[in-house]
């Protein structure tokens, strides 16, 4: 039964949502790729809410592009098989024992979790690998790594081909190498190349942070190319945040229309980021 009288907060709502409107018509045939990882696979609840906003992102005409992380759930699945790992500053070794597993929970446990989350909010989702279709061919990253990769050519096909049917990819981060052999690649790497051989007009990189912030430690919402060159120079950005910024930049330099570094903590983030003005991280563009 509904109420007769209108309430406040459903005509909020319906603002909202009329607000949303000329960003859904900018968005409108857009490609937008989403590297998927921390909170948001962190539990079932974060999970159902993210695949949610994915499905509402190609209901209104947005083709999404989702590629995943998965190295916690690694690490917990080595341990538990008692499988032993050297480190090289600080990077794991991944030999064949080790990428039997990766390979496992990528392409299985977790790529089927995220494609199971999708379907039961209403989408069409399709699992696969950079494996799949010479989708995104590898050499090593450092040979004393093992078979850790990075992408030397991505062919976009296969996701073009999945896009033209409405279908959204879901795609672990492994690759081929010209041996046959099986590579791990970073999901941030991954996700930038993928987007560069798109020409996606977003990558979206969910971190758990709220985005680049000054020496002060205010985020920043809107920065350019050069500026996060000079940042990284003067020491700025550090750590953790230097190979996702530039993954950002690598995007920027192939042709993405814009790189977002985005608190994927936030409820919603990536319907904030593309369907408001108010954004959920910081935005990098070439100029």
């Amino acid at each position: 039964m509904r109420h007769q009288d209108m309430n406040r907060d459903w005509a909020s709502t319906a603002t909202t949502l009329a607000q949303a409107l000329p960003f859904m018509q900018r968005y409108n045939d857009a490609t937008v790729v989403i590297k998927l990882g921390g909170h948001a696979m962190g539990s079932d609840e974060a999970m159902a809410e993210f695949a949610s906003d994915v499905v509402l992102m190609r209901q209104v005409g947005v083709n999404p592009v989702i590629v995943h992380g998965g190295g916690p759930m690694i690490n917990k699945m080595l341990d538990r098989l008692d499988i032993k790992s050297d480190f090289v500053n600080g990077k794991r070794v991944t030999d064949a024992a080790t990428m039997e597993v990766v390979e496992m929970v990528l392409s299985g446990l977790v790529n089927a979790r995220i494609v199971q989350a999708i379907t039961a909010q209403g989408g069409r989702a399709v699992g696969v690998s950079g494996k799949d279709s010479g989708l995104i061919m590898c050499e090593a990253e450092d040979p004393a790594l093992g078979l850790v990769g990075k992408p030397t050519t991505v062919n976009p096909r296969l996701l073009l081909d999945l896009a033209d049917k409405e279908l959204i990819p879901v795609i672990a981060p492994l690759g081929m190498g010209r041996g046959g052999e099986t590579y791990n690649i970073n999901g941030d790497t991954a996700a930038g190349a993928i987007a560069s051989a798109l020409k996606a007009d977003r990558l979206l990189l969910l971190t758990d942070v709220s985005g680049v912030k000054d020496a002060g430690g205010a985020l920043l919402t809107d920065l350019t190319a050069a500026q996060i060159q000079q940042m990284t120079a003067e020491g700025v950005i550090a750590g953790g945040m230097i190979p996702k910024t530039q993954t950002a930049l690598d995007a920027l330099e192939a042709g993405v229309r814009a790189s977002v570094i985005l608190d994927g903590r936030a409820p919603h983030a990536c319907l904030l980021e593309l369907f408001t003005e108010h954004g959920a991280g910081s935005i990098i563009r070439s100029a």
